[in-house]
C-alpha cells in the first residue's frame, strides 16, 4: 500500500522520489536506459566515420541526414504498430535489422564504397532505430494516467535522455579518435542489441495495447476513429514542428563543434563541448521536474523556446573555446523546459491508444531537424568555416518559434476542447496557459 500513487500524495509531492516508487517503474527504468544510450551515439559515430573516409563534413553530414530522414519517417510507423501489436512485437525484429544495418554501413564505409552505397546502407539503419525512448514513456503514461507525477515523468525522461547525449556522444568520440574510427558505430550496434533484447523481455510493464485501449474508455477515443493517427491532432502537428528546431539545434551543434575543434587542432575537445551542452539539458531537466509549477505548460513551452532562439542566435559569433562551452551550456539549459513540456502536453492532447505514435512522431521531428541540420551545417563548414554552421541552429529555433506562436491555440488540452464544444455545464478545471 506504501508503495501506491494517489492523486493526493502526487499533489502534496510531485517530485523524483514519489515517482520512482510507482510499482514496477524499476523493471523498466533500467533495462530503458541501456537500450537508449545507442541513440546518442548513431549520428556523431557516423559524421565520425565518414568524415575520416572521405574527408568531407558535407558528405558525413549527408550521410548522417539520410539516417535521420529515414527514422523520422519510419519512427512513426514503429509507433503506430507498437500500440496495435505490442511493444515487444515491433522491438525484437527492429534491434535485429539496426545491428546488421549498422554493421553494414560500418564496413562500406571502412571499404571505400561509393557515397550511393552508403545512402542505401544509411535508409536502413535510420529506418530500424529502436523507439525505446517513446516506449518507456507509454509504459509510463500507463501507470500515470491522469495522475499529476505525469509531468514529473516527463522530466524524468527527459533527464535520461539528456544524460544519454551526455554520456553517448563523450563515448563515441572517445573511441572513434582513441580506439578506431569505426569503434563508436560497432559500440552503438552492440550496446543496442543487448540493451534493446534486454528492455523487450520486460513484457509485464508493456501498455496495453490493440484496437481496445484502455485509455479510450475514458473518452479519450478520437473523433475520426480509434485508428485515427496520432498526427490528425492539430497540436501534434504544432508540436513536431517545435521539435523539428530543437532538433536543428542538436544537428548543427554536433556537426560545428566537431569541425570547430578540427580548425583549431583540438578534436578531442569536440566531446567536453558537446558534453557540456548536453549536461546543461540535463541540469535543467532536474530543475524542471523538482518544481511544482503554477504557470501553465503552453506558456512555458513559449516562453522556454523562446529563451532557446536567443541562446542559439549566439553562436556563431564566438571563437573562444572556453566561450563556447559556456555558451552551450546555456543552451543546453534552455531547451529542457521546451522539450520537456512539450511531451507533457501529449498526455493532455492525445488518446491513450495513439500516444506510443504521438511520441515517435515527436522523436521523429527532432531526427528530421537534426538531420537537416547536419546536412546544412556540414555544406557551411565545409565551405565557410565552422561558424556558419552555427547559423543552423538559429534558423531552425526562430521559424519554429514563430510556428509556435501563430498556432498555439492548438495546443488546449482535448478535455478542455471537449468541454467547450459539449457545452458541458460540469467542467474540470484545465490549466490551458
Amino acid at each position: 500500500m506504501a508503495s501506491t500513487v494517489t492523486t493526493s500524495d502526487a499533489v502534496k509531492r510531485p517530485g523524483y522520489g514519489q515517482l520512482l516508487r510507482t510499482p514496477g517503474a524499476w523493471s523498466f527504468l533500467l533495462p530503458g536506459f541501456a537500450a537508449r544510450q545507442p541513440f546518442a551515439m548513431l549520428t556523431i559515430g557516423i559524421v565520425l566515420l565518414v568524415q575520416h573516409t572521405t574527408g568531407s563534413y558535407g558528405s558525413a553530414g549527408a550521410v548522417a541526414a539520410f539516417t535521420g530522414v529515414s527514422m523520422a519517417l519510419f519512427a512513426p510507423q514503429s509507433g503506430k504498430l507498437a500500440d496495435r501489436f505490442g511493444q515487444r512485437a515491433v522491438l525484437v525484429p527492429g534491434v535485429l535489422v539496426h545491428t546488421a544495418s549498422v554493421t553494414a554501413l560500418t564496413a562500406l564505409a571502412l571499404a571505400g564504397a561509393p557515397l550511393w552505397a552508403l545512402f542505401a546502407a544509411a535508409v536502413p539503419t535510420g529506418a530500424s532505430v529502436p523507439q525505446v525512448g517513446p516506449m518507456v514513456r507509454a509504459r509510463w503514461a500507463a501507470r500515470l494516467e491522469g495522475s499529476p507525477l505525469m509531468s514529473t515523468a516527463a522530466a524524468f525522461e527527459s533527464v535520461t535522455d539528456e544524460f544519454t547525449f551526455v554520456v553517448g556522444p563523450v563515448l563515441a568520440t572517445a573511441l572513434c579518435t582513441g580506439v578506431h574510427p569505426a569503434a563508436g558505430l560497432i559500440a552503438e550496434a552492440s550496446l543496442t542489441l543487448a540493451g534493446g533484447l534486454l528492455f523487450a523481455a520486460q513484457r509485464r510493464t508493456q501498455p496495453p495495447h490493440g484496437l481496445a485501449a484502455a485509455g479510450d474508455a475514458e473518452g479519450g477515443t478520437h473523433a475520426r476513429g480509434e485508428r485515427a493517427s496520432a498526427l490528425s491532432i492539430p497540436g501534434v502537428r504544432v508540436l513536431a514542428v517545435a521539435f523539428l528546431g530543437i532538433g536543428s539545434v542538436f544537428g548543427g551543434m554536433q556537426v560545428s563543434l566537431t569541425a570547430f575543434t578540427e580548425e583549431i587542432g583540438n578534436p578531442g575537445a569536440n566531446g567536453l563541448l558537446y558534453g557540456l551542452f548536453a549536461a546543461g539539458n540535463m541540469l535543467a531537466g532536474i530543475a524542471v521536474g523538482a518544481i511544482a509549477w503554477k504557470i501553465g505548460p503552453r506558456r512555458r513551452l513559449i516562453a522556454g523556446y523562446a529563451a532557446l532562439t536567443v541562446a542559439a542566435s549566439l553562436l556563431w559569433s564566438v571563437h573562444s573555446v572556453v566561450l563556447l562551452g559556456a555558451l552551450g551550456l546555456v543552451v543546453g539549459l534552455c531547451i529542457a523546459p521546451a522539450l520537456i513540456t512539450g511531451y507533457t502536453l501529449v498526455e493532455t492532447l492525445v488518446p491513450a491508444s495513439a500516444r506510443t505514435e504521438a511520441f515517435t512522431w515527436l522523436t521523429g521531428a527532432v531526427a528530421l531537424g537534426q538531420a537537416a541540420a547536419v546536412t546544412v551545417a556540414g555544406r557551411l563548414a565545409d565551405g565557410y568555416g565552422a561558424s556558419a554552421g552555427f547559423l543552423v541552429p538559429l534558423g531552425g529555433t526562430a521559424l519554429a518559434l514563430v510556428t509556435l506562436v501563430a498556432l498555439r491555440s492548438h495546443l488546449a488540452p482535448r478535455t478542455a476542447a471537449r468541454t467547450v464544444a459539449r457545452g458541458v455545464g460540469h467542467r474540470v478545471p484545465v490549466t490551458v496557459d
